[in-house]
């Protein structure tokens, strides 16, 4: 049985007007994401990979086109709706971390189970659950500040997957983490991957994007190339390289 988009965009454009210039950031994209694909959004400053992220996470409106998410129409979604949406089918892990500074890892964690109305005790069980499955469990009751790089990012991985999104986006996930704490999350990610979630990293580096499945090549604000990743690294083969 084939699987079904998750995500379908078509002929999607977004025009900014700054000053009397007109900017597309997008011109026509059309893209189609299966449930549990693993994908790479790809470009340099100004291929439109920032707004197409932004589109996906419906932290922004398309200026023409369509844009259907999990079968639901998402222009003619209301703004509740919408920030129902973006707590609870997709979890949001970003370059640097978004982390409350006095909150401890637990605090930011349960954070979006808040907004979803689960009471205290569930919200704790939830979040002690995935800090654990991130492998931070004797670490839940600190402060980012008590934290590594690494650390935090795994707080972040852990608050974007508290409420069993359908969908993980990461903005540049890796950006402000040495090589090897790196590898240590895109193996975090493979993991998520593993467990069915889809999962769309936007990245400039080539070694993050090399880890997804599939690869979508911005340039210009159009779709320049779509393609099955055949050379997949696997964060295993990416430590035998380090060696």
């Amino acid at each position: 049985m084939q699987k079904q988009p998750i995500i379908t965009l078509s002929n999607i454009a977004k025009t900014y007007q700054i000053g009397t210039e007109l900017i597309h950031a997008l011109r026509s994209v059309s893209l189609a994401i299966l449930k549990n694909e693993y994908v790479a959004l790809m470009g340099p400053s100004g291929s439109g990979k920032s707004t197409l992220m932004n589109m996906l996470g419906c932290l922004d409106s398309p200026s023409s086109g369509e844009y259907i998410l999990n079968g639901h129409a998402v222009s003619k979604m209301l703004d509740n709706e919408l920030a129902q949406i973006r707590n609870k089918e997709i979890g949001f892990v970003f370059q640097t971390f978004n982390l409350l500074p006095r909150s401890t890892a637990l605090d930011n964690v349960m954070l979006p189970l808040i907004y979803a109305g689960f009471n205290k005790a569930d919200r704790e069980k939830r979040a002690k659950e995935v800090l654990t499955q991130v492998g931070l469990k004797e670490r839940m009751f600190h402060k980012p500040n008590e934290l590594s790089g690494g650390q935090r990012q795994r707080v972040a991985v852990a608050r974007a997957l508290v409420n069993n999104p359908a969908i993980i986006l990461a903005d540049e996930p890796t950006g402000n983490l040495d090589s090897k704490t790196s590898i240590e999350i895109m193996g975090l990610f493979e993991q998520i991957h593993r467990e069915g979630n889809t999962i769309i990293v936007v990245t400039h580096e080539e070694e993050i994007a090399e880890h997804a499945h599939r690869i979508v090549r911005l340039k210009d604000g159009l779709v320049e190339s779509d393609a099955a990743n055949l050379n997949i690294i696997t964060v295993e083969k990416e430590k035998a390289l380090v060696k």
